[in-house]
């Protein structure tokens, strides 16, 4: 498992599309004391069970892009990471989508939110099955004697913790299921948010130095449980009333200082297809792997670059996609919440010196007027109002590659960047640390795209909220940021169409949690109903 992306490619994967998850877990223990390489070589259907679970966050079933693994949802539609950005990103202030699909639609427009939207469902339903797959391998490890099983199930316990997480930040609640719940038929209650928390605070704790400093690229590390930890901690005031700053402080810095990550010396080379074997990858802490051959999905980065591009205004060769209606899908665009904080017209990022400022297509100096786009979202729906985000992109930083419908560009969901500003968010609400190493470590981010440091007397909270959308943006993270700012509901805060209003509206508290899928209420009697819903 020394290198992990093709390990897991070569092998894992190959076999988690050709093999039956719950059927594959009758293996018997067999020898004793030997190493997990030879324990994987002896069960090949072992190894794919848990490549399968790292896989559940990206892939959407067993038998390709067209199938799924949670019966009754739709395979393009539903995989984890796609939901992480309905959810995060076109819920918040960075980006809409125009498709006008019922759920997706009010998600875009922050409106209208009840226990039917499928997306929600979706996202609830991934939740409920990458914690039951690990749970299995986790039960199924315990059964061998290898010198290093610790490892593999402290992978899965992370997997299963950063499942969890999503289930506290998105619906507060649900039931907690554990290897000591596999075979039982009874129907659980549902835990608290702080129940919750707590559990996948214990399990993080209890396995952070239960794991290497540094795994295969895209394996679970030391790493990338204590970029949760920082993360859980960060929002501790939002999810049990309680703050813990100086616990997101120490997190951030103990990845920062002891995990031997460096920024990528050039921003856009973490967003492209070659991102495992350029620099990128000494900033990325965990990726969430893509591969336009073995492992096709609608719902990895494959969503992100083809819903962001239209042969209509672009080209979408230009970024690793060969064009074309079933390939550039047309459907995303950036808003001014987020261009515009970089400038007030097409022209000022043009002008930029800062590299995130060109993450846009505005195509503003084109002789065809019906092939540019506009500053203002005075539409969500038409294509050319707002700019089309070209952050990712299925090309390569360094030479060419051939261009392919499906993405072969990994997800960062963790980087180095996010530590640093979460390190100096957790400084100024005095978890620790001195004012200096704020600015300093929020310079670095900075300064690495060519972006004018800045002073003591600029660097406040909201700078730094305003920095992570600068760095962070169309990357699962943007709804949660602004929920821990108070600047999700209600009216402080306005965004083009929040509220299904063109300059944006308030929208109610209770929209700070999703509502608990209707078909999961149903299925489980003992769930309650969300606030409000």
């Amino acid at each position: 498992m020394k290198n992990f992306k093709k390990y897991t490619l070569g092998l894992g994967l190959v076999l988690l599309l050709t093999s039956s998850c719950i059927d594959d877990l009758n293996i018997e223990p067999k020898g004793s004391a030997k190493s997990l390489d030879q324990l994987l070589q002896e069960q090949p259907t072992l190894a794919g069970l848990v490549s399968k679970v790292y896989g559940s966050y990206a892939l959407s079933g067993p038998s390709g892009p067209g199938s799924t693994d949670t019966p009754g949802d739709d395979p393009g539609e539903s995989p984890f990471l796609r939901g992480i950005i309905n959810l995060q990103d076109f819920t918040a202030d960075d980006m809409k989508n125009r498709w006008g699909d019922n759920g997706l639609d009010q998600l875009t427009t922050a409106s209208n939110w009840d226990a039917n939207n499928k997306f929600m469902r979706y996202m609830y339903n991934r939740i409920y099955y990458t914690v039951p797959q690990a749970n299995q391998v986790i039960a199924q490890f315990k059964n061998f004697d290898v010198s290093n099983k610790d490892q593999v199930i402290s992978e899965m316990r992370f997997l299963r913790s950063l499942a969890y997480f999503y289930l506290i930040d998105c619906f507060g609640k649900g039931p907690l299921l554990t290897e000591a719940d596999l075979g039982s038929k009874e129907l659980k209650e549902e835990s608290t948010r702080k129940q919750l928390y707590d559990f996948v605070e214990s399990e993080l704790l209890d396995i952070e130095n239960k794991l290497p400093q540094r795994l295969g690229y895209g394996q679970a590390s030391k790493g990338a449980v204590r970029m949760l930890l920082a993360k859980l901690y960060l929002n501790s005031e939002v999810y049990i009333g309680q703050s813990k700053y100086a616990q997101a402080y120490k997190y951030s810095k103990l990845v920062i200082d002891e995990g031997g990550y460096t920024l990528a010396p050039n921003f856009r080379s973490l967003f492209c297809r070659d991102n495992d074997v350029t620099d990128a990858k000494n900033e990325i802490i965990y990726a969430l792997i893509a591969d336009p051959i073995v492992s096709q999905s609608y719902g990895n980065t494959t969503y992100l670059i083809n819903g962001s591009l239209n042969d209509a205004t672009m080209t979408a060769l230009d970024y690793g996609n060969p064009g074309g209606g079933t390939n550039a899908w047309a459907g995303h665009r950036a808003t001014k919440a987020w261009y515009g904080l970089f400038g007030s017209s097409p022209a000022a990022l043009d002008a930029s010196p800062d590299e995130r400022a060109h993450l846009f297509w505005t195509n503003y100096l084109n002789a065809d007027p019906t092939k540019r786009h506009s500053y203002e979202m005075t539409n969500y729906k038409t294509w050319t109002d707002g700019y089309p985000s070209i952050k990712f992109t299925n090309a390569n930083f360094i030479g060419t590659v051939s261009p392919n419908s499906f993405a072969g560009t990994d997800f960062p969901l963790y980087r180095l960047a996010d530590a640093y500003l979460m390190l100096a968010e957790s400084i100024l609400r005095g978890g620790g640390g001195s004012t200096a190493d704020a600015l300093n470590y929020v310079n670095l981010v900075r300064v690495r795209s060519k972006a004018t440091p800045i002073n003591a007397s600029q660097l406040t909270l909201d700078f730094i909220l305003d920095e992570r959308a600068r760095e962070l943006n169309f990357e699962g993270h943007r709804r949660t940021d602004l929920i821990r700012y108070g600047k999700f509901t209600g009216g402080s805060y306005l965004w083009p169409w929040k509220g299904n209003v063109k300059d944006g509206a308030s929208i109610p508290a209770h929209y700070n949690l999703f509502p608990i899928p209707l078909k999961a209420l149903e299925a489980n009697p003992k769930l309650t109903p969300n606030p409000g819903y």
